[in-house]
């Protein structure tokens, strides 16, 4: 049973008897014993956790008593000697169905990742509550307002109102995406629709449809020659470029150039790079990670902070890579790879 000391969690295994007859190092180790230690040791001293209210795991669960058709105790929150939570399940082996217990084996795990990850996911339930009661805040108001007054406003007025509430459907819109996709990417479902994309020609795309809004200042493109062909989804790239770009303008006092070329990097073999430089005051080495975060932001006017987090969910289901960099002149230079993925066949 050696291989149970590979075991994440700490493993007890009593006998028909009750007494330890193996333990692995993880428990040893939660327990503070020095090897060998707790062989012997009836289980109820091996495994001294009590509820809130000192009651021990023992005398509550019961493990050789109880109803003989339970194979299983299910994982529940127990407390040590010295106050550490651990959540513990355990296994009922018996001799055959409905019969006696002949062995009990019992896993212990630390619970402080486990709350961690409960937290997590509370501060997302909050912060997406918030996210979401911003927009509605305004659909709701003016559209109460409009309901109850219309006879009172101008036409100028009920105009504006209502470009208001359309501008904040459109955010409500674009944050429900936003988390819709963020969702796929923890699931590891964010789906591709593969085909030749040509990165060259999204960057320009992208670049003409921000220039129709009047959002580009004074800009530069440099592609690189004979830029390779790419297999990805030209979509989810557009989004890429896009949220790329916008941050620049919004965040990065500026849209500095665009370097879209084939990578010369002797780890990127075969594939296409895509820079993005802005004029900002650039980003600090220790938090260029955090930048990928879920709801990172950074700055008045930033948006719901998922953006980058999925910027590189998007690059790394392509097989991509993300990072950032300074940008000469100063600026932050964000740089993606991505490979060419080509298919080895194709079919009409």
């Amino acid at each position: 049973m050696e291989w149970i000391d590979d075991f994440p969690d700490g493993v007890v295994v009593a006998d028909a008897e009750g007494r330890v007859e193996y333990v692995n190092e993880r428990i040893e180790n939660m327990a503070r014993a020095d090897p060998g230690e707790m062989i012997g040791m009836h289980i109820s001293e091996a495994m001294p956790f009590d509820d809130l209210n000192g009651n021990s795991w023992y005398d509550s669960t019961r493990p050789y008593d109880g109803l003989a058709i339970r194979t299983r105790i299910s994982e529940q929150a127990w407390w040590s000697p010295r106050g550490s939570e651990y959540l513990i399940t355990a296994r009922l082996v018996r001799e055959r169905p409905a019969g006696p217990v002949r062995r009990v084996v019992v896993s212990v795990r630390n619970a402080r990742v486990r709350n961690q990850r409960d937290r997590e996911r509370s501060d997302l339930v909050a912060t997406v509550a918030h996210e979401l009661r911003s927009p509605l805040t305004g659909i709701k108001g003016f559209s109460s307002t409009l309901l109850s007054k219309w006879d009172k406003f101008s036409e100028e007025q009920r105009q504006l109102m209502l470009e208001t509430v359309d501008a904040d459907a459109d955010r409500l819109t674009r944050l429900i995406t936003e988390l819709l996709d963020a969702a796929r990417i923890d699931a590891g479902r964010l789906t591709l629709r593969r085909g030749p994309v040509k990165v060259d020609e999204i960057v320009r795309h992208v670049l003409r449809n921000v220039s129709a809004a009047g959002a580009v200042d004074a800009h530069e493109v440099e592609v690189g020659d004979d830029l390779q062909l790419i297999w990805g989804d030209a979509d989810r790239i557009t989004q890429v470029v896009t949220n790329l770009v916008e941050n620049a303008m919004r965040h990065g006092h500026g849209l500095k150039r665009i370097l879209v070329q084939n990578t010369e990097h002797p780890d990127y073999q075969g594939g296409v790079s895509l820079q993005v430089h802005d004029h900002g005051p650039g980003i600090p080495e220790e938090m260029r990670q955090r930048v990928f975060s879920r709801f990172w932001r950074s700055g008045p006017g930033a948006g719901s902070g998922l953006g980058m987090y999925i910027v590189r969910g998007i690059v790394v289901e392509h097989g991509g890579q993300i990072d950032i960099q300074d940008s000469e002149g100063g600026g932050a230079a964000i740089r993606i790879w991505l490979p060419i993925n080509e298919p080895d066949t194709l079919t009409d």
